[in-house]
């Protein structure tokens, strides 16, 4: 059944979809009234019939409880020192279906890659649209929020409000006697809200590890092998389901 994300709440069981989903509904999907779809409204899904073509827009009408959701028990902050070329398309299609909770981006010592306010905004707005399919496909109940890019300083000032800090160092990785991450896992149960920071391709310096360390973050190692800007993220995602799901 096909998910959408509807920036209307219910009213009274009624709300509107518009813009490109009900082009979508319409256009390619060729749904007709009466036809049922999911609608996610506020985090949480229902099941919704089609009422009436009103226009370009779609009128649907709420006829279920809540489904049951999908969503990964931690609010996990996946944090990438910018990367080159599409590979922030891939992690934020691929953390999306894993669960991740929000995306944050920061210029790190070593990021290749610069990106001006201009440019910015409109890699910003391809990736939140990137993630809002991703999570329609995974039938997530919430669509990761793609933050603004962070200075490293701005970084260090927003990690403040997250519960568990992880940074992952590829030196530990490096170590005969690593930092299992499993083990660190074990610690979280308890906790709601993890941030995990990540190198651009040349890894992080150690003044920005130093720096991160003296700030509450905990070293992780991802295992013996040492891997791609794109492929740790997914890593930490996949150990996160496999410990809390």
């Amino acid at each position: 059944m096909q998910r959408y994300f509807i920036p209307q709440p219910f009213n009274d069981g009624i709300s509107v979809i518009s813009g490109d989903d009900a082009k979508h509904i319409q256009k390619v999907m060729r749904m007709q009234v009466g036809n049922t779809i999911i609608a996610v409204s506020e985090g949480q899904a229902f099941e919704a019939n089609i009422e009436a073509f009103e226009g370009q827009d779609v009128r649907i009408k709420k006829s279920s409880e809540p489904l049951r959701s999908n969503e990964l028990p931690k609010k996990v902050t996946i944090c990438c020192g910018l990367p080159k070329g599409e590979k922030l398309d891939l992690i934020t299609q691929k953390a999306t279906e894993l669960g991740m909770y929000e995306l944050i981006l920061f210029e790190a010592e070593r990021s290749i890659v610069k990106w001006d306010a201009q440019k910015g905004s409109k890699k910003q707005q391809r990736l939140q649209k990137i993630a809002k399919e991703a999570a329609e496909q995974s039938h997530r109940n919430v669509v990761p929020n793609i933050h603004d890019i962070l200075s490293f300083k701005e970084l260090l000032q927003q990690s403040k409000k997250y519960d568990v800090l992880f940074v992952a160092d590829e030196e530990d990785a490096k170590q005969e006697k690593r930092t299992r991450f499993v083990d660190m896992l074990a610690k979280t149960h308890d906790q709601q809200s993890i941030l995990v920071v990540f190198g651009p391709e040349g890894g992080l310096s150690r003044k920005e590890i130093d720096a991160l360390m003296k700030h509450g973050f905990h070293s992780i190692s991802l295992g013996p092998r040492i891997l791609r800007a794109e492929t740790a993220p997914l890593y930490v995602l996949s150990a996160m389901s496999y410990e809390f799901e």
